[in-house]
């Protein structure tokens, strides 16, 4: 019955591509800036190197928006938002297309490293596949599987019911000790600057005017109470045990309309009516998309509050580097699993290029590759790996001459070799830095 499921999936996710009348783009085709290459490798790498493993942590793919009619989204616009083909917050046809795609693409890619034979049916811990266990990224690791491993009948790991956050994915702060919340408010009014929280969100100014502009939030049913802008001084942060950091104010009720129109640019192949009539620039998107990624930022990167909600998945990826045998881990979370387990390991800063969504876009894969090198030692190096806007919203199919986006990423203090390379030692000691860092008062995880 699971092999009839698995093989529904891939059905499922073919028709739907075929209706959407995909592109297929020739490799000249200016998808990806000039030089791009997928995970650029001098000529000579696999002379020297063969990989040995492969641990992915994974942002789902295309949602639906968190709320739906009679939430605050009705509130801020007098337009009609996207008919979506999913309840609130569950994965939408397309993001499971999307997702499958990818997951045919690192068929494709693994195969050529001599990872994986082709159409291989791996033994018994070899592969892990494990999501939080929300309706999204459980689905999203299902059709992942599926393009990766159609024959192979993968069963998704979950460890809560549907619905109910995993704590290893769920970003919940675990300490309440003054000491611990002091170093974390601090550290995330310095990101304000001078100003703190208030200077946090005045930053935000511009892109809170173009929102406004697009939403025709001054017409919308909230105007009748008196909200025609989204003020940027009324700033607030919580951090309570065992919840996930939150916030009020301004930026929460803008980053909630943010999120649901990147999605809606995303779905509406009609980028016009994706703005609500307004023709607005690619400049413009990337506004809307910013207090999305801000909004993220200040929450879970601040350094300490990075290293104690990432704490449980720190250490499963640090566990499943070393698990002997395994060739391949999908663990499949959220954007803000993607951001606090960077910022934990001290990444430098970034700016993914093809993307609107500057820091982790949507369907993003933060990917740990483990190399062994012809003198014997074991590397290591570290990509963000998704699909450009372009393949987001056109739906091309992926290759290993049409590729998604490969970005590396680097750990401040690291000194990779000349083939960009970290030994796998020097990350799994960065990995163990930040499990100590601010470790939980009380585990709470499996």
């Amino acid at each position: 019955m699971n092999l009839i499921k698995k093989l529904l999936f891939a059905l499922l996710a073919t028709l739907a591509v075929l209706s959407c009348s995909p592109k297929v783009y020739p490799p000249s085709s200016g998808i990806l800036p000039e030089g791009t290459a997928w995970m650029a490798r001098p000529d000579d790498f696999h002379e020297r190197y063969t990989l040995e493993e492969v641990v992915v942590l994974s942002r789902h793919n295309i949602r639906s928006p968190l709320s739906g009619k009679g939430s605050v989204l009705s509130r801020i616009t007098p337009h009609e938002w996207f008919e979506w083909t999913s309840a609130p917050g569950e994965l939408s046809l397309k993001g499971g297309v999307l997702e499958t795609q990818m997951g045919q693409f690192f068929r494709q890619w693994l195969v050529s490293e001599g990872l994986f034979e082709e159409n291989e049916r791996p033994a018994e811990g070899k592969v892990r596949f494990y999501a939080n266990s929300m309706q999204r990224t459980i689905a999203t690791a299902q059709y992942f599987s599926s393009g990766m491993l159609p024959l192979a009948n993968v069963e998704v790991e979950r460890h809560c019911a549907v619905g109910t956050m995993d704590p290893v994915f769920n970003p919940q702060i675990t300490r309440s000790d003054p000491e611990f919340l002091a170093r974390a408010m601090d550290q995330i009014r310095a990101m304000g600057g001078d100003d703190g929280l208030k200077g946090a969100g005045a930053r935000l100014a511009p892109e809170f005017a173009v929102l406004a502009k697009v939403l025709d939030l001054k017409d919308s049913p909230a105007a009748l109470n008196d909200t025609t802008f989204f003020p940027t001084g009324d700033l607030a942060i919580r951090l309570d045990l065992y919840k996930e950091p939150s916030m009020t104010g301004g930026l929460k009720m803008a980053n909630s309309a943010s999120d649901a129109l990147i999605l809606q640019y995303y779905e509406d192949p009609d980028l016009r009516r994706a703005a609500f009539g307004h023709k607005i620039s690619r400049e413009n998107w990337e506004s809307i998309a910013a207090i999305k990624d801000w909004y993220g930022d200040l929450l879970f990167t601040a350094p300490a509050v990075a290293a104690n909600v990432a704490h449980p998945l720190l250490k499963t990826i640090l566990s499943e580097l070393g698990m002997p045998g395994r060739k391949f881990t999908f663990l499949c979370g959220h954007d803000s699993n993607i951001g606090s387990v960077l910022a934990a390991l001290g990444n430098e800063d970034y700016e993914a290029p093809q993307a609107i969504e500057r820091k982790t876009p949507i369907g993003s894969k933060l990917v740990f590759c483990k190399w062994r090198g012809s003198d014997g030692r074991l590397y290591a190096d570290l990509h963000l790996v998704y699909a450009s806007d372009t393949q987001l919203r056109e739906m091309p199919m992926l290759s290993l001459q049409q590729p998604p986006v490969s970005f590396q990423i680097f750990l401040k203090g690291l000194t990779p070799n000349a083939d960009g390379l970290y030994p796998l030692s020097d990350l799994e000691q960065r990995l163990q830095e930040a499990i100590a860092a601010e470790p939980p008062a009380i585990l709470n995880q499996h």
